[in-house]
Order: structure tokens, then C-alpha cells, then sequence
């Protein structure tokens, strides 16, 4: 019988082309995997649906409605910037419950930390981070701060403290 010589195997040694062959293919997936997964993170992070909520164009015309009105103001401090606001918003503000409780009984308006013009407000209210809720009469006076995000169970909760109009409707 006649023996045939061991095949030779490719070297797995640092900087063989074998290894260089294994290690490019493993980058590729990598990063044709990793890619598509963090925008799509991305994208999730920060897509905010339209809610149906009237927000007041600013702190001054919200004050004013409140006072015509008598309701409480509900003032929404948050940040293009801030995704745990803009997942507030998707899964709290978006909320047919939650949107026809705010509309029934508050004022809402939504601040933008960014905003030169709300500067006043966001230094008046101490407001250091997003999101921050606070809720107050129509002369100003803090009846509620949260300074955190909430789930729509805690949101209906506070609010619904703090008016009879305010109470949740539905389920």
C-alpha cells in the first residue's frame, strides 16, 4: 500500500491568510447584522406618534387659556434630544385615555428645554432634567411634580388627584 502524504492544513497563526480570511468574514456579519439592529434601535428610540391633544403654543397663551377656563395647566418640560420623553410620549401622551382626560380637564403645554423664549419658565419651575411634569393652577402654583418618566397607569393616577374633571375615563 502506498502511503499518501498528511495534507497540509491551513495555519491558524496570526497574520496567515487563513486567519485573515476568518477574520474579515467575521467582521462583515458583524457589522451587516449590528447595522440594521441599531438603527432600527434608533428609529424606535426616537419616533413619537401625533396624539390628538391640544397643546398651547406657550407657557403665556396656556397661563391665559388657564384663567379663562379655570383648569389646571398640565406643563410638559422635555428635549428633541430626550428619548425617555419621547417614550413617554409614544406610550403615555398617544393614549386615547389618556388624551381625552387631559383635553377634559387641563391646559397642556409642552416645553422644549432647548427653547431660548422658555428660559423664564424653566428657570422658574427649576427644572434640571427631562421629562419633568408639573402640574399647577392657573396662578402658578405647583400642585403636582413628577420628575420622571411615568407609565399611563401613574400619569392617569396623578392626574386624576387632582380634579373631578380629571378623573380617567373608560378602561
Amino acid at each position: 500500500m502506498k502511503e499518501t502524504p498528511a495534507q497540509k492544513l491551513p495555519s491558524t497563526a496570526p497574520g496567515s491568510p487563513a486567519r485573515q480570511f476568518t477574520s474579515k468574514v467575521f467582521w462583515r456579519w458583524f457589522w451587516l447584522s449590528t447595522i440594521p439592529v441599531s438603527l432600527a434601535w434608533l428609529w424606535y428610540d426616537f419616533y413619537v406618534p401625533s396624539n390628538q391633544i391640544t397643546w398651547a403654543k406657550d407657557f403665556a397663551s396656556a397661563q391665559q387659556l388657564a384663567t379663562t377656563s379655570n383648569k389646571p395647566i398640565i406643563v410638559f418640560f422635555t428635549g428633541k434630544w430626550c428619548v425617555p420623553c419621547h417614550i413617554m410620549e409614544r406610550k403615555v401622551l398617544a393614549d386615547q385615555q389618556v388624551e381625552s382626560t387631559i383635553q377634559a380637564g387641563f391646559i397642556p403645554v409642552m416645553i422644549d428645554l432647548a427653547d431660548p423664549q422658555a428660559a423664564e419658565t424653566v428657570r422658574h419651575y427649576q427644572v434640571f432634567g427631562t421629562p419633568t411634569t408639573i402640574i399647577i393652577d392657573p396662578h402658578g402654583n405647583i400642585l403636582k411634580r413628577v420628575d420622571d418618566g411615568m407609565d399611563k397607569a401613574a400619569f392617569l393616577e396623578v392626574i386624576g388627584k387632582l380634579t373631578p374633571s380629571a378623573a380617567p375615563h373608560g378602561p
